[in-house]
């Protein structure tokens, strides 16, 4: 998404259930932020709507947030490792990354036919690279990026996997770690021309 909600849209996503994320709103309403990322229809009966993670930030940011353009227009994303300008650090950035992960464990109980938590929903398979980088930095691993040496998350030619680069071969085996903690099928290989060793994650399906 590149524009922030409107005032309407804020105001649906302020009155959402603060712990499921449900939402309420007329049809139009609720399309219109399904359409930009911020919302998404329950498949089972009586299909409600609830936030997505995205969704989920914006709510945490609070009405005080600006409506006016602003870097992210105030919606999480996700460090993938190696970004020009990343996103803030520190204290407000670990909250950040707390409220998007618990959002995504949600979006999972929701979307996932027997609502489970433990294994990528819809959304990840959608977006590998995003959910990759949020499972690693909501476990504390730091990205590569603002002159440190960290992971970096990258798309592959194959279909729901990514691969995932680590300074060193400790770091790399605590990623993979990670990425199967958190649902992920993960195993190490070697670029056969560099040489270079990456962890190759897919999202498990049972």
């Amino acid at each position: 998404m590149t524009r922030p909600p409107t005032a309407a849209q804020r105001r649906l996503i302020e009155a959402a259930d603060p712990v499921t994320g449900r939402l309420r709103g007329t049809g139009a309403q609720l399309a219109a932020l399904v359409k930009r990322g911020l919302a998404f229809r329950h498949p089972r009966p009586p299909h409600d709507h609830f936030l997505t993670p995205a969704g989920h930030r914006i709510r945490e940011a609070g009405p005080g947030t600006p409506a006016g353009p602003a870097p992210d227009a105030g919606v999480f994303t996700a460090r993938v490792g190696g970004e020009e300008e990343p996103p803030g650090t520190g204290a407000d950035r670990r909250r950040q990354v707390h409220s998007a992960w618990q959002g995504l464990l949600e979006l999972r109980r929701m979307t996932n036919p027997d609502g489970a938590a433990d294994r990528p929903c819809g959304w990840e398979r959608t977006h590998l690279v995003r959910a990759a980088a949020l499972a690693l930095e909501a476990a504390g691993h730091l990205p590569a990026g603002g002159g440190t040496d960290g992971y970096r998350v990258r798309a592959t030619p194959q279909p729901e996997a990514v691969a995932v680069y680590a300074p060193d071969a400790g770091a790399l085996a605590d990623c993979a770690a990670t990425l199967e903690r958190a649902g992920w099928q993960a195993g190490e290989y070697t670029e056969p021309r560099t040489r270079a060793r990456f962890v190759l994650a897919s999202p498990r399906r049972v």
